[in-house]
C-alpha cells in the first residue's frame, strides 16, 4: 500500500511485472545474452544509481526478491506478472507461465499471472489457450508480436492465425490482452512491434480489452489516434514512466498526450519490473507536477485523482478487483502486519 504525504492510502495495481530467468545457465545462444544484455542496458541508464542491480541478481532473481521489492519494500497490492516466452532464446523461457503460477499460487490475493501463445504454432496454439485457461485459469495474455518462430521474425495481430487465438480468448474469457508495442530488444525487429495492426484487433474483437505496453513508444502518436477512436485501447505506462527520472519534461508531454488523446481512464501504471522496481517511480509519480505551459497548452492536469486512477483504479476495473474488499483482505496478509 502506498500511502501518500497527506495520510491517503492509495491502491497500486502494477499492471506489468516479470518473473524472468535470463541467466547464462537458461540461454540457449547469443540471442539470449543480447536480449538480457539489452533489459540491463535499459535499467542502467534510465535508473537512479541508487536503484542499480549488480548484472547477476539481474539476470536471474528470486521470488523472494520478487515478493520483497514489489510488496514489502514496495508500495504495490497487487501485481500482474506477464509472461514472454521467447523460446527461440532460452531453454526453459525467459518468462514462463507454470513457474509464475508456482509463485502466485503462495500469494493469491497479491498476483495475477497472465499467459502468453504464438499464433504461428497454428492448432498447437488453440490448444495451449486451452490449457492455460484450464489449468491456470487466466484472464489475460502478453503478445510479443517481434519474437522469433523458426524462419519467422514477427507476426501481426490481424494475421488470420491471431484472430483464431483471439475468439477463441474471446470465448473463453480470457479479455484482457497485453500488446509490447514500444521499443525493440536486440535482437528482435522495431517494425515488428509496430502499433497500426492495433487498430484492426480492436475494432474486429470489441469485447477484448487491449492494453497497449509501453504506449507505441517511439510511435506515441500514432497509438494516441488510435486509442482515441478505440475505446477498448489503454495505454500501459511502463518503459515511459521511468522517463520521470531522467527526462521529466519529456515524461511530461507524454503524460499530457495520453490525457489529452487517450483520457485518465484509459492509462495504467507497470514499473516493468525487474527493470525497474516500483517504489521509486509510484513516489516520482505522485510527486509529479505538469509544467504550467504544457497544462495551458494540452488542457489537461495530472491531479490527485488522476493519478490515484492510473496507480491501481484503472487496472482494477479491467480486472475486476473490488478494491474495498482486496483492501480487506491485504489488511491480514502478514507483511502488513510485520510492517506495522
Amino acid at each position: 500500500m502506498f500511502v501518500t504525504p497527506e495520510g491517503k492510502e492509495i491502491f497500486i495495481v502494477d499492471g506489468h511485472t516479470h518473473f524472468w530467468d535470463g541467466s547464462p545457465a537458461n540461454q540457449k545462444n547469443i540471442h539470449g545474452k543480447q536480449f538480457i544484455d539489452c533489459f540491463y542496458a535499459y535499467h542502467a541508464n534510465l535508473s537512479p544509481k541508487e536503484e542499480l542491480w549488480p548484472k547477476e541478481k539481474f539476470e536471474k532473481y528470486s521470488a523472494d526478491d520478487l515478493y520483497r521489492d514489489l510488496f514489502v519494500d514496495g508500495p504495490d497490492d497487487v501485481a500482474i506478472i506477464q509472461t514472454t516466452v521467447l523460446g527461440d532464446f532460452y531453454k526453459t523461457g525467459f518468462g514462463c507461465v507454470k513457474r509464475s503460477h508456482d509463485l502466485a499460487s503462495r500469494h493469491p490475493d497479491r498476483f495475477i499471472v497472465n499467459g502468453a501463445f504464438d499464433p504461428r504454432d497454428g492448432e498447437k496454439a488453440l490448444e495451449w489457450i486451452h490449457e492455460m485457461k484450464e489449468t491456470y485459469n487466466i484472464t489475460g495474455v502478453k503478445m510479443y508480436t517481434a519474437e522469433w518462430n523458426g524462419a519467422s521474425k514477427g507476426w501481426k495481430l490481424n494475421d488470420p492465425d491471431a484472430y483464431k487465438c483471439f475468439e477463441l480468448c474471446d470465448k473463453l474469457g480470457i479479455k484482457n490482452v497485453h500488446v509490447h508495442k514500444g521499443p525493440t530488444i536486440i535482437p528482435l525487429n522495431k517494425d515488428a512491434f509496430d502499433v497500426h495492426d492495433v487498430d484492426y484487433a480492436a475494432t474486429d474483437f470489441p469485447n477484448l480489452n487491449w492494453i497497449v505496453e509501453h504506449v507505441g513508444l517511439p510511435r506515441l502518436d500514432d497509438f494516441c489516434w488510435i486509442a482515441v477512436q478505440e475505446t477498448n485501447v489503454y495505454g500501459g505506462l511502463a518503459v515511459a514512466l521511468p522517463f520521470i527520472h531522467s527526462r521529466p519534461r519529456y515524461f511530461a508531454e507524454m503524460i499530457a498526450e495520453l490525457l489529452f488523446w487517450v483520457g485518465p481512464d484509459k492509462i495504467l501504471f507497470g514499473s516493468d519490473y525487474a527493470i525497474w522496481t516500483p517504489r521509486w517511480l509510484v513516489e516520482k509519480f505522485w510527486a509529479f507536477e505538469l509544467p504550467e505551459d504544457i497544462k495551458q497548452e494540452r488542457g489537461v492536469d495530472l491531479t490527485p485523482e488522476i493519478k490515484e486512477k492510473i496507480l491501481g483504479l484503472n487496472a482494477a476495473a479491467l480486472y475486476g478487483i473490488d478494491v474495498a474488499a482486496r483492501k480487506k483482505a491485504l489488511a491480514s496478509d502478514p507483511v502488513a502486519v510485520a510492517a506495522e
